[in-house]
């Protein structure tokens, strides 16, 4: 359950990425945003209930699509969207762009252009947290699209073996790029998939922050409590295409 001031203040949470999504979709559009441009809207959720759980030790890295995870972190919005359009007075200088964003005040260690490379570092600072001691929790985000990386599971392995502080949150929108899970993955339980490591899964309504913040908390809490890794699959869906160069012909209107 949650309290009539925090539903209102998860809302505005949520609202916040939404709109800030819109505007970089419009700044796109005029040109005004380079590269590529990876929109979080569906999807805003998962990370503000995950941000609900956490505690200001952890650590958060994702993929490229960031910039939801930037705001949830309390990242300034107005740097945000100054790195978006290549300005002095971006998080990277100007010069990372919608994918290489990094703020360690915040303890957002990024933003990473390369599929799935973002594990094995979410991995490392989990070792980190718990060399220091400092009773961190690594959040390790990444989407159904690159859950069939080989280096995913080394870090799973590597994770279980030394009992690292480590949430891996798989969003799983349904799609990589214009692959339907289905068509990418032998099994669609993606929770499942640190079963042979011994690393326990559950599968959340990425849709419903406070069924999110709910299995945030009991996987952060497995964390902390010295027992490993944990796997969460949220189920979510993005209402827009892979990136803003994507038509997104592989679905129908009935479908989204």
């Amino acid at each position: 359950m949650a309290s009539n001031d925090e539903l209102l203040h998860f809302y505005r949470q949520m609202l916040m990425i939404r709109r800030f999504e819109e505007k970089a979709g419009q700044l796109y559009g005029m040109g005004l945003i380079g590269g590529f441009c990876h929109l979080y809207i569906g999807q805003e959720a998962v990370v503000i209930g995950m941000m609900a759980a956490s505690q200001p030790q952890d650590s958060v890295i994702t993929s490229y699509r960031d910039h939801g995870h930037m705001l949830a972190c309390d990242m300034d919005p107005k740097g945000v969207m100054a790195e978006l359009t290549g300005r002095r007075g971006g998080y990277s200088k100007g010069k990372g762009g919608s994918m290489h964003m990094f703020s360690r005040e915040k303890n957002f260690y990024g933003g990473h252009g390369i599929v799935g490379a973002q594990i094995p570092l979410g991995t490392g600072l989990a070792f980190a947290h718990k060399y220091k001691g400092d009773g961190g929790v690594n959040q390790a985000y990444c989407g159904d699209g690159a859950i069939n990386q080989g280096q995913i599971y080394e870090s799973y392995n590597m994770a279980q073996l030394w009992k690292l502080p480590v949430i891996y949150v798989i969003e799983n929108n349904r799609y990589g790029m214009g692959t339907s899970i289905e068509r990418a993955s032998a099994t669609t339980e993606l929770y499942r998939r640190g079963d042979s490591f011994g690393i326990p899964g559950a599968q959340v309504d990425g849709m419903d922050v406070l069924a999110v913040r709910q299995a945030g908390e009991k996987a952060a809490k497995w964390c902390r409590d010295g027992n490993g890794p944990f796997i969460l699959e949220m189920i979510t869906y993005r209402y827009r295409g892979h990136s803003m160069s994507d038509p997104a012909k592989y679905r129908d209107k009935e479908e989204v």
